[in-house]
């Protein structure tokens, strides 16, 4: 049997690391076993539906990298297929009309919870052999019951929490169809699954309450039923539910934060499973690797240090033109064209060992191409009227060498031993002068960088 499996996000909000993660194991799970791996959006939720929510779902999905081979599929698109399988069910006596009106079931629960008991549907217009249904009311449009076994159990073989028993007493029987004849979520996801062949179902575990009752429907239906992998929630840096304080923002503000996508992948493919000691590594080996066995239960815990780490080591490791790019659009939100000379790649191989985050990247390099601003605490601190001398002198040499971070070298060497000065002493006010801030690269590797003209400029401003 070919391997199918599906990412099913409802596009009521934006893509997050939880729906995120759950998209690459369902991903990587089909390329493992050379399955095709379906996008469908449940967009049932008419109401809180929107079309920027769909169009950020498929935005995160391609900046991921996350391919699929069939879809998007759209819920509301499918309607026909979902009203003819109702029909099916209530022709076949698995699913019945129900004509409780709103206030008839509030008062229900109301009167169960009083009792102490769990608030259900009492089967008041279920059919059994032998039982008189009520008369039809004639001012109440019904909705469509499904109807769930009401003895044994439904269970199944979770491929990542084991297996799982629920008795079916302890499940009431479903709306599958509201009074407008619109079906409901449980019923849509069933049908789909089915019809679509879905032969893996990887989802988060707050779906784990839905299973029984999807398990049941397809049988009903006499569908194959999917195995299940339900994987546990992720937990912020602080050991709580997972909120926007650490975590749980679109995946595309991950982009607009500065991150790498491979990066957020392998960051994501570490949170919740394990390759022996392996932190590192390619989609490709992700995808051999992967498998459901070393998902733990437990819940996974964000840690946001790791995913800077992890975006360290992609920055080093990216492709140099591909990077140029992105810091270069990322400069031009800093209102910094990146000019022909310095040449960026040439400023990125220099500047990228030090950085953990694109836009901290682009920052760091825009004084290349615009003119730093420079605080004041910084000019008193390290443009002191006692270095000021041996600027000088350095400023007049440098004017006379062939350009290159060797020849520059000496010239602050020769300076450094003239004035009887330490090399920092004077590296430091040109770190200043010339970048903005007293830290940097090797100043001469920066100066090199910065060109003959550009930097006796920006030295020039100091020398009064």
């Amino acid at each position: 049997m070919t391997v199918r499996t599906r990412f099913a996000p409802s596009p009521t909000g934006f893509l997050h690391i939880g729906g995120a993660r759950t998209a690459l194991f369902s991903w990587a799970y089909a390329k493992k076993h050379h399955g095709q791996f379906i996008l469908r959006i449940e967009d049932t939720d008419v109401e809180r539906s929107t079309p920027e929510a769909v169009q950020a779902i498929l935005d995160g999905m391609h900046w991921l990298g996350l391919d699929y081979d069939e879809g998007p599929y759209y819920q509301m698109q499918r309607m026909d297929i979902y009203k003819k399988v109702i029909q099916s069910m209530l022709d076949h006596g698995t699913a019945y009309y129900c004509y409780c009106s709103k206030e008839e079931l509030e008062a229900l629960r109301e009167s169960q919870m009083q009792q102490g008991l769990k608030p259900r549907y009492d089967g008041k217009w279920r059919p059994e052999a032998g039982k008189t249904l009520p008369a039809i009311p004639q001012d109440i449009p019904p909705v469509v019951r499904f109807k769930n076994p009401q003895t044994g159990v439904v269970a199944w073989g979770d491929l990542v929490k084991g297996r799982i028993e629920i008795a079916n007493a302890e499940l009431d029987d479903l709306i599958i169809a509201r009074a407008d004849g619109t079906p409901t979520y449980n019923f849509c996801v069933v049908v789909d699954d089915w019809e679509m062949g879905i032969t893996q179902v990887i989802r988060g575990d707050d779906h784990v309450n839905n299973t029984p009752r999807q398990i049941n429907m397809l049988q009903a239906l006499g569908a194959t039923v999917p195995q299940y992998a339900h994987l546990s929630m992720i937990l912020g840096d602080d050991g709580q539910k997972l909120s926007k304080r650490h975590g749980a923002v679109s995946v595309m503000q991950y982009h607009e934060d500065g991150y790498i996508p491979e990066a957020v992948l392998n960051y994501l493919a570490r949170l919740g499973w394990s390759h022996g000691d392996a932190e590192i590594f390619t989609m490709q080996q992700f995808c051999e690797w992967f498998d459901l066995d070393h998902i733990t239960p437990s819940a996974a815990q964000f840690n946001t240090e790791k995913l800077n780490w992890l975006n360290a080591h992609y920055i080093k490791e990216a492709n140099i033109d591909v990077l140029a790019d992105d810091i270069a659009s990322r400069l031009k939100k800093l209102d910094v064209v990146a000019q022909a000379q310095p040449k960026l790649q040439d400023v990125l191989a220099l500047y990228r060992e030090r950085a953990n985050n694109l836009n901290q990247l682009a920052r760091d390099v825009a004084y290349f191409y615009t003119l730093p601003q420079v605080s004041a605490e910084d000019v008193a601190k390290h443009i002191t009227p006692e270095i000021m001398p041996a600027v000088q002198s350095l400023s007049q040499n440098l004017a006379q060498i062939n350009w290159s971070a060797e020849a520059i070298h000496e010239a602050i060497n020769a300076v450094v031993t003239q004035y009887q000065l330490k090399f920092p002493k004077v590296a430091m006010p040109l770190r200043v002068m010339l970048t903005g801030i007293a830290q940097s690269p090797s100043i001469d590797q920066v100066m090199a960088l910065l060109g003959q003209k550009e930097a006796l400029s920006r030295i020039q401003n100091y020398i009064r």
